[in-house]
């Protein structure tokens, strides 16, 4: 089996509403190799975005182990932790967060200039990035002159612009009308094999048919996940434990 390449052990987040501790995450266990497409589903309250900003270093757990890539995230002072996310993360957002005094082209530029990739480079760059992601043809236009879909494209192609190895999504399809979301999904499915690791935050269940496993949150915690079998391989897929291996079937005999 290959080596984990994210790591988490006994993860939880607790937050206080005045004398409440609600616990967003309460002792979650996960291991993610490299290279595979993970969609973690839930309903609304179940963590799964939580655990999303956790992976990424946006968030600090309450306790528990995060590691990506063989570092330690709860380790990181907070430099540290703005290093790794410029260079091992690229985070998709439901609500695009692009500038929108900015040009598609100027948008995705942005994060190089905190890289120190020189000026011509990053034209070069972002140039290459946005015909990846089939809008070489809106570089000059603004946000308010895009598509929802497109805007989201642009999102993608920000994300992408220092070649990070892990991609966060949280709920990239949630503002598209259905046709832009399913282009969504192939990009992120593109993504996933040309060799990154993708980890999406969804309530669209169109999304698992791009995964390789699927996890389901209810209540901070693993209730549910599996192995989905690649497309064109007659056997289905097969349910795992959190660490990936798989959940012998007493029945199956």
């Amino acid at each position: 089996m290959p080596e984990a390449f994210i790591r988490i052990s006994d993860l939880r987040k607790t937050y206080r509403m005045g004398r409440v501790e609600v616990r967003a995450l309460d002792g979650v266990d996960l291991e993610i190799t490299p290279n595979t497409f993970w969609v973690i589903m839930g309903p609304s309250g179940s963590g799964k975005s939580t655990l999303l900003h956790l992976l990424g270093g946006l968030d600090r757990p309450t306790s528990g182990h995060i590691e990506v890539a063989g570092q330690s995230l709860e380790a990181m002072d907070e430099n540290d932790l703005a290093v790794f996310r410029r260079r091992f993360v690229g985070f998709i957002f439901q609500s695009f967060n692009l500038i929108s005094s900015m040009t598609a082209l100027d948008n995705i530029i942005f994060p190089m200039r905190f890289a120190r990739v020189p000026r011509r480079k990053r034209r070069e760059r972002a140039l290459s990035i946005l015909k990846r992601v089939g809008l070489e043809d809106r570089a000059y236009h603004r946000p308010t002159e895009l598509s929802g879909g497109q805007q989201q494209r642009v999102a993608i192609a920000r994300a992408l612009i220092n070649d990070p190895q892990l991609i966060l999504a949280d709920e990239p399809t949630g503002n598209l009308d259905t046709s832009s979301g399913m282009s969504v999904m192939m990009l992120l499915s593109e993504l996933h094999r040309s060799g990154k690791t993708v980890v999406v935050v969804t309530h669209d269940h169109r999304m698992t048919q791009f995964a390789t496993h699927t996890v389901e949150l209810l209540d901070g915690r693993i209730v549910d996940g599996k192995n989905i079998t690649p497309a064109g391989n007659p056997h289905p897929g097969e349910a795992v434990k959190t660490d990936g291996s798989p959940i012998e079937d007493k029945n199956h005999e």
